[in-house]
């Protein structure tokens, strides 16, 4: 499989970091509870190199339309953690470790979400290390928030994986 995308697959994937985008915006109403992880997980096993395009078409969306400022910095980085952390998982995991393997790297980088964006807040905001980890312990409630939520919303990968994987298949036969 090459990493350079076809015509087909730059209009699913622009559609699908639309659709990151989108679901994001909606569930904005709730504070650090969102798909996004949801979104990443499922994107990586399907497509594997290829999500990085959906998700950085849903990075570039979010400096465009919220403003490239420094909370932004870190997105350029906090997603392709998760992605990381997909592409390590072994392709042929037992079926039934599948759901729950997913629900917990994602939880994991909900919980770890402040602490993997301190880094970048430290150095553009020039704080010491104690700074940053007062910025992450002041975060850590939002990181809770953030973990529990991603973990509930994990069971949607298995799911959203499949539609997906069924959708391959049948565009690939027409």
């Amino acid at each position: 499989m090459s990493v350079k995308p076809t015509t087909r697959e730059i209009a699913i994937f622009s559609m699908l970091g639309a659709l990151m985008y989108a679901s994001k915006l909606i569930m904005e109403f709730a504070p650090n509870i969102h798909l996004l992880g949801v979104f990443t997980i499922a994107f990586t096993v399907v497509y594997r190199k290829k999500a990085l395009y959906p998700i950085y078409v849903y990075v570039i969306l979010t400096g465009i339309l919220n403003g490239f400022a420094a909370w932004w910095v870190p997105y350029l980085y906090l997603w392709t953690v998760l992605w990381g952390a997909v592409m390590l998982l072994p392709k042929k995991m037992p079926k039934r470790w599948c759901p729950i393997v997913y629900m917990l790297v994602c939880a994991a980088h909900g919980f770890l979400f402040g602490t993997l964006y301190a880094p970048a807040q430290a150095i553009l905001y020039g704080l010491s290390f104690q700074g940053m980890i007062a910025w992450i312990i002041a975060g850590l409630p939002w990181d809770c928030i953030h973990g529990i939520s991603n973990f509930f919303c994990g069971i949607l990968i298995v799911p959203l994986i499949s539609i997906l994987k069924l959708a391959e298949k049948y565009t690939e036969k027409n």
